[in-house]
């Protein structure tokens, strides 16, 4: 899973990157345009450490978030300008999964606007949408020169007569295959989209005001905050110390953790399990995903050649302490390839290639 933080010059984005990835990126880079920090982080999930601890592998094997920290558009700088969003940042941002966009909620020595999160809030879906919209318009152009395009040219008039009503291509009701027919475009409006309010250090552990918070609701979006500056400082202590400093603030966890538990439930993923002398290891993948896709997830022969699933519960397999005695007890299912695989599968696939 790959995660775009974007947002304006200023709000915090870097901060908010070594916050959850415990990396220690420059900060205040407004010049570098073309720059963008990449950083990865495991995700915690304790039945991995549960069935390393069963089964003793030669490592274990968490799920993973990469980060790309984008750098962002000066707030209001080009006003009338009508040329979107700077192709390299958007490039960046099309490469990514999810967007997380982060929003400045704090005061800003190098800034002589004040902090006013629903101006920001609103002002980049409208950056979002210009771009989308002048990418549209290009294809629309297009295809009047192709022949046997009157269905794609007919959903690109759609999404443009949307996104001029300002519209934003994720609120709008998509059928699964116009979703597919139009996957290869990336359209940024159109990305699940977390919210992020960088709050000052005053406000560290506080929610976001009644005014952000309403108006996320009012889009269907999920919202987080908290404070980069903060968050970062702890991330840079080790773990003892991070569970007093944040005892002292207030706080209950860190900030990564409740962001892996927003980003998971805006992507809407799940991790299945896998387990042996080598390894035991986490796998991300969407809800919903049959056995058959699932093994992909693994390793494409897997997928190509798959003959069965042999799925036990992590709860089932902790409880029992074997896979053996899962199957005396029954708690060992074969599963074939429409079977939907569920959060916390132990799974054993069997394919012949």
């Amino acid at each position: 899973m790959k995660v775009g933080l974007v947002g304006f010059a200023g709000s915090g984005k870097t901060t908010i990157f070594n916050a959850l990835t415990g990396l220690t990126a420059e900060v205040g880079g407004y010049g570098a345009r073309e720059k963008a920090n990449v950083g990865v982080i495991k995700v915690p999930d304790h039945r991995v450490d549960r069935l390393a601890d069963l089964y003793n592998p030669k490592k274990k094997t968490y799920a993973e978030i990469s980060f790309v920290d984008v750098a962002g558009p000066q707030a209001g700088a080009d006003e009338h300008a009508h040329s979107g969003l700077d192709p390299k940042l958007v490039q960046h941002m099309r490469e990514a999964d999810a967007l997380v966009h982060v929003v400045r909620a704090f005061d800003h020595p190098m800034l002589l606007e004040a902090p006013d999160p629903a101006r920001d809030f609103r002002a980049f879906d409208d950056e979002l949408i210009l771009t989308d919209l002048l990418q549209i318009e290009n294809r629309i152009a297009r295809l009047k020169k192709e022949k046997d395009s009157a269905r794609e040219a007919d959903l690109m008039n759609r999404l443009k007569a949307a996104l001029e009503a300002e519209t934003l291509l994720r609120d709008m009701e998509l059928a699964a295959e116009e979703i597919a027919l139009i996957a290869g475009f990336r359209f940024l409006s159109l990305k699940p989209l977390l919210v992020l309010i960088n709050q000052g250090e005053d406000a560290a552990g506080h929610e976001a005001s009644p005014e952000v918070l309403s108006l996320a609701e009012s889009k269907n979006l999920s919202l987080i905050a908290m404070s980069g500056k903060v968050e970062s400082e702890i991330a840079e202590l080790a773990p003892e110390e991070q569970r007093e400093f944040l005892k002292d603030l207030g706080i209950e966890e860190p900030a990564r953790e409740r962001f892996i538990r927003a980003a998971y439930a805006l992507l809407d993923l799940i991790s299945f399990l896998t387990v042996g002398e080598d390894e035991c290891r986490a796998w991300s993948i969407k809800r919903g995903t049959i056995a058959h896709r699932a093994a992909g997830a693994i390793h494409s022969d897997i997928e190509r050649g798959f003959i069965r699933a042999e799925v036990t519960r992590f709860e089932d397999l902790i409880e029992l302490g074997s896979e053996a005695r899962c199957r005396e007890h029954g708690k060992l299912k074969l599963e074939g390839k429409e079977y939907v695989v569920q959060d916390g599968d132990v799974v054993h696939f069997r394919f012949n290639v």
